[in-house]
C-alpha cells in the first residue's frame, strides 16, 4: 500500500526535476500531478507488453499514480499494472494504486456471445441479480462490489488498492429513479467501508462521466452534495470516524471544461436533483449557491483526478488557440495536461499511456510550472 514515509520517498528521489507543485498532497503522503491512465487499447498480448514497458517507465521517471478498472481491456489492465509494479525499480509503497468496479467485466479477451456470458458468469451463479443490472453491464450491488474488489487485489497482486471507485454510478439511472441510485450508492458505501475498515482499501471515490458535470435537470446528473452525505450516513452504519469517500474523477480538459464552469452543485441540494440551475462562469457560484464540481468539492474536502486530460489524443495535435497561448510546454499534449492540472481544486490529471514514448512526452509536462488561480480563470474571461 502507498504511505507517507514511501510516497515522500519518491518525492525526494524526483522531486527536483519537476517545476512547483508538481507532487500534491493527497492521503498520508503525496502523489504526482500526473498520473498514467490504462483504458485504451485492444485486448491483447502485445499491447500489454507496450502498457508494461509504459508503466515500468513511468513509475522510475516521477509519476507514482496509476489509474485502472477491473473491466479495463477485460482485465488486462489491472494484471498489466500489477506486472510493472512488480518489474519497475520503486518499491510498491511509493506508488497510488487506484483502480474501479461497477461494470461486469470479461477475462482476458470479449466473448463471441457478452450477453450469455454475462448470464453465465454472473446472473447464473447468484452474484449478480437482474434487477441489479442496468444496460445489461453494471451493477453497484454490495456482494458484487465485494466480489470486483477481491478479483482487483487478485490481478493487481497487492494487499490493499489505495482508492477504490464506484464506477460510473449515473449508468444505474437508466434502470431507476435518482433517488433508488442513492441508496444504491449508500448500500456499496457501507461495503467499502467495511473493506476499508479490513485494511482492504485506503479510501473511495467516485468515478464518473456525465454525472457531475451537468445541470441538475439532466437525466445524468447526480448530486455531490447527497453523494457525499450518503457516504457520512455509510460512515456512520459501520462506526468510522469519518467517511473514507475520498475522491471523484470526472473528464476535464481545455475542450471540456464543465466541471469548472457548470454550478450545479450545493447542500440544499435536493435528493432528486431538482434543485436550481446555472451556468457559473469560472468555477464561482450560481447566484443560488450552487457550485461547480470543481469548486464544490474543493470545499469538502474531495480530491479531483481528470480523465481525458487530452480528449483521448485529440489535444495530442493542437490545443485551441486563445487557451494555447497561456499554457507552458513543448508540445500540445504538455500544454493541454497543464491546463488541467493547473485548475483549481484537480490533485493530478490522468493520461493514457500504452507507449514507452508517450510517458516520456507527457512526464516532461511536469517540469513546466502550471497557471496560477488567477491566470487560469483569465482563460475563462
Amino acid at each position: 500500500m502507498a504511505t507517507r514515509e514511501g510516497t515522500w520517498r519518491y518525492r525526494n528521489r524526483f522531486g527536483d526535476s519537476f517545476g512547483r507543485t508538481y507532487f500534491r498532497r493527497f492521503g498520508p503522503g503525496v502523489v504526482s500531478s500526473l498520473g498514467v491512465g490504462t483504458y485504451l487499447g485492444e485486448p491483447t498480448d502485445a499491447v500489454d507488453d507496450r502498457y508494461r514497458e509504459a508503466l515500468v517507465t513511468a513509475f522510475e521517471h516521477g509519476i507514482n499514480l496509476v489509474d485502472t478498472a477491473v473491466n479495463y481491456r477485460c482485465q488486462r489492465s489491472e494484471r498489466v499494472v500489477g506486472r510493472a509494479l512488480a518489474d519497475a525499480d520503486v518499491d510498491r509503497d511509493e506508488v497510488v494504486v487506484a483502480t474501479k468496479g461497477g461494470f461486469v467485466p470479461f477475462d482476458g479477451s470479449r466473448p463471441a456471445d457478452p450477453s450469455a456470458y454475462v448470464r453465465r458468469e454472473f446472473l447464473d451463479t447468484g452474484l449478480v441479480s437482474p434487477d441489479d443490472l442496468a444496460r445489461g453491464s453494471h451493477c453497484l450491488a454490495p456482494d458484487f462490489l465485494d466480489a470486483m474488489l477481491d478479483r482487483s487485489l487478485s490481478n493487481l497482486a497487492v494487499d490493499r488498492i489505495d482508492l477504490y471507485y464506484v464506477h460510473n454510478p449515473e449508468t444505474q439511472l437508466s434502470a431507476r429513479s435518482r433517488e433508488a441510485v442513492y441508496d444504491r450508492l449508500e448500500r456499496a458505501f457501507t461495503r467499502l467501508e467495511e473493506r476499508r475498515a479490513a485494511g482492504d482499501v485506503g479510501t473511495y471515490g467516485v468515478a464518473t462521466w456525465s454525472a457531475f458535470r451537468v445541470l441538475p435537470e439532466h437525466d445524468q446528473y447526480l448530486s455531490l452534495a447527497e453523494v457525499v452525505a450518503r457516504a457520512e450516513a455509510a460512515a456512520d452504519a459501520v462506526g468510522a470516524a469519518e467517511p473514507g469517500l475520498a475522491a471523484i474523477q470526472l473528464p476535464f480538459n481545455v475542450t471540456m471544461a464543465d466541471a469548472f464552469t457548470v454550478a450545479a452543485h450545493g447542500d440544499d441540494d435536493d435528493a432528486d436533483g431538482r434543485g436550481g440551475d446555472g451556468d457559473g462562469r469560472a468555477g464561482d457560484d450560481d447566484g443560488r449557491g450552487r457550485l461547480s464540481a470543481l469548486r464544490y468539492a474543493h470545499e469538502r474536502g474531495l480530491h479531483v483526478f481528470t480523465s481525458a486530460s487530452i480528449a483521448q489524443g485529440d489535444l495530442a495535435r493542437a490545443v485551441p488557440a486563445a487557451v494555447d497561448a497561456e499554457l507552458a510546454g513543448d508540445t500540445p499534449a504538455q500544454r493541454a495536461l497543464n491546463f488541467a492540472r493547473s485548475a483549481p481544486g484537480v490533485t493530478a490529471a490522468l493520461v493514457g499511456a500504452s507507449r514507452a514514448s508517450h510517458v516520456a512526452e507527457n512526464v516532461a509536462a511536469g517540469t513546466f510550472d502550471p497557471l496560477g488561480a488567477r491566470a487560469f480563470d483569465a482563460v475563462f474571461e
